[in-house]
């Protein structure tokens, strides 16, 4: 047995409650090395006297379930109810060769009586509190999102338009171009997004801002005069929430625009500035033109996003820039009812500022969502006192690396998926803001090289998994474009230029995710068949005795999948065709979604 890649952790990941009853306990052990995992466990404080007087601990031992492997490691799972929300455990590891060991808080010992009787030999968890655990708003689970970067979705009150406004569509956007997108087109088109079948809108920053991105914030209390003012803003919440959609605004925290008010007294008033502090400044004079990252050569009085002067870097740990972010979080959610924060290089802004936000959030909206733009690893985000979610890149980038670029085998794809939702909490999961493009990222049609079937898989294999979907505005039409800027050309309104099958299958996919998704956010995984050499991926999602089974057939062949567990009579969720064998045929570059009961 390989004990050096045994891993638990209590009050973690591992170790977790899932609600106010039900503990969530993990252990990693090395791919296929154990045999079994033995649980043993009960209240730290519940104890037997004997016919001696000696007292000893009443535990119960259960076997942990192994839930996934990854090219490394086995990880076993088991869900444990303490009848006083305490809990003292311990696992029995049996290596394939049979040995055994006891594994607790001191580390590993025998599997002997004495061991698995000693109270400082095990893991605690001290109690379950209602106020620690992680608690996420229970509509996203539920809710397929749309992304929309206003200025390019549709242009609805042309009156408003900038002066240097382009004709809608009339070239591929380049940095500085602007074509009259606003608040108007959006609400003039929520019949369509509705139609679609979505449940949520993220919207890019709408504050404003010189920029047509609006990242680099002139005044977060204001809607940018290009997009409308907040009358027309509080119309667009309101009949998208009479349509069942929600909004979800965009802000980044992080930095601050260079034309802001804040920001233009620094440059004015320099060490005498009332607002010098609220920026991370290294020396004065700030110098604006010669900061920056130039052939090569850093040069830096302040600190910025990237090396962009024009977005100097804001000092969350100020009081007063605390306050002032905070009231502009619960203003927008108070004054106009939003649902959700989307928080741009939300892993640049200290924790402890985010602990703040999330308090004053959830306190002016106790279901209002939180999502941070971190590309990597955001376990330590996601303990329940800061985001919801995060942008959920690692799995967007393994789904990429097979199904579109045909970077990684089946084989693999599974550990990478299997690793990523084993580093959070599953109510984490289940409100995981999952993503193919966005506007940080080349379509995924462009990705794909215009390989329409490889999005469909993408797409299909997205929506199975555990968490919330969402869209980039135009790739349900077909949109095409790489980084940016061409990742945020107009929206296509001109039926006959757009993708009629792509918006039909689009409809179809959200109508099957909804119809099912109990299955598909609570179901239990497991990998039915998984072959590199055929590129094939088939799994399960079961969940109260109903089960759906996806195939994906990412091979150039036809195959026919042989399902030899299966006898009962299973339904093509897709099309409705009935299957009286196990044996289903799966054509090359499609997939096939079965209804069945366990």
């Amino acid at each position: 047995m390989e004990k050096s890649a045994v891993y638990h952790q209590p009050c973690s990941v591992y170790a977790y409650p899932y609600d106010n009853d039900t503990l969530h306990i993990k252990i990693r052990t090395k791919k296929n090395d154990v045999r079994c995992v033995s649980m043993i466990y009960g209240d730290p404080f519940e104890a037997v006297q004997d016919t001696n007087g000696k007292y000893e601990w009443i535990s119960t031992k259960t076997e942990m379930e192994k839930i996934v492997q990854t090219d490394l490691h086995d990880y076993w799972f088991a869900a444990i109810k303490p009848p006083f929300h305490r809990l003292q455990y311990g696992f029995i590891l049996t290596g394939n060769d049979g040995d055994t060991a006891f594994y607790g808080d001191r580390g590993f010992l025998s599997a002997d009586r004495q061991a698995e009787t000693q109270p400082d030999n095990f893991f605690k968890f001290p109690f379950i509190h209602e106020t620690d655990r992680f608690k996420a708003p229970d509509w996203v689970k539920s809710t397929v999102w749309y992304q929309i970067f206003p200025e390019r979705f549709a242009n609805g009150n042309p009156s408003l338009s900038p002066e240097n406004v382009l004709p809608w569509g009339s070239k591929d956007p380049g940095r500085e171009d602007f074509f009259g997108g606003d608040l108007q087109g959006i609400i003039d088109h929520l019949d369509y997004l509705q139609n679609l079948g979505i449940g949520g809108i993220y919207l890019n920053p709408i504050f404003a801002a010189p920029t047509n991105h609006k990242y680099d914030t002139l005044d977060y209390f204001s809607i940018d005069p290009h997009f409308g003012d907040k009358e027309t803003f509080r119309r667009l919440v309101q009949e998208a929430h009479k349509r069942g959609i929600r909004i979800m605004l965009d802000a980044v925290f992080n930095h601050i625009g260079s034309t802001s008010e804040q920001w233009r007294d620094v440059v004015k008033n320099e060490e005498n500035s009332r607002y010098r502090d609220w920026f991370h400044i290294r020396s004065f004079p700030v110098r604006e033109s010669e900061n920056g990252n130039f052939e090569g050569k850093t040069t830096l009085s302040f600190d910025t996003f990237a090396f962009t002067p024009k977005m100097p870097k804001l000092n969350t740990a100020n009081p007063e820039v605390q306050n002032y972010l905070l009231d502009i979080a619960t203003y927008w959610i108070r004054t106009f009812d939003i649902d959700g924060w989307r928080l741009d290089v939300a892993n640049e802004v200290d924790h402890a500022f985010w602990k703040k936000f999330h308090q004053a959030v959830i306190a002016a909206k106790s279901d209002c969502y939180i999502v941070g733009e971190i590309w990597h690893n955001a376990w330590n985000w996601l303990q329940g006192d800061e985001f919801h979610s995060v942008m959920n890149y690692p799995l967007t980038q393994s789904i990429i690396d097979f199904f579109i670029e045909d970077k990684i085998t089946a084989a693999q794809t599974v550990s990478t998926v299997n690793e990523h939702f084993m580093k959070y909490m599953q109510q984490a999961n289940e409100v995981s803001f999952n993503l193919l493009d966005s506007h940080d990222t080349a379509r995924i049609l462009t990705k794909a090289k215009g390989d329409k079937q490889k999005v469909k898989q993408a797409l299909a294999f997205l929506f199975a998994q555990t968490g919330s979907p969402c869209i980039y505005y135009g790739t349900e039409i077909g949109m095409a474009g790489g980084n940016d800027p061409l990742c945020r050309k107009c929206m296509i309104w001109d039926e006959d230029k757009q993708d009629a099958d792509m918006l039909a299958f689009t409809k179809k996919l959200i109508s099957l995710r909804k119809k099912f998704q109990t299955v598909m956010i609570y179901g239990t995984l497991d990998w039915l068949i998984v072959n590199d050499q055929k590129n094939l991926l088939c799994f399960r999602k079961k969940y109260n005795g109903h089960a759906l089974i996806f195939i994906f057939n990412h091979g150039s062949e036809n195959q026919n999948v042989i399902l030899s567990d299966y006898r009962l009579t299973m339904v093509n969720a897709w099309n409705g065709e009935e299957f009286a064998s196990g044996t289903v045929p799966v054509p090359a570059q499609q997939f096939t979604i079965l209804e069945t009961e366990m």
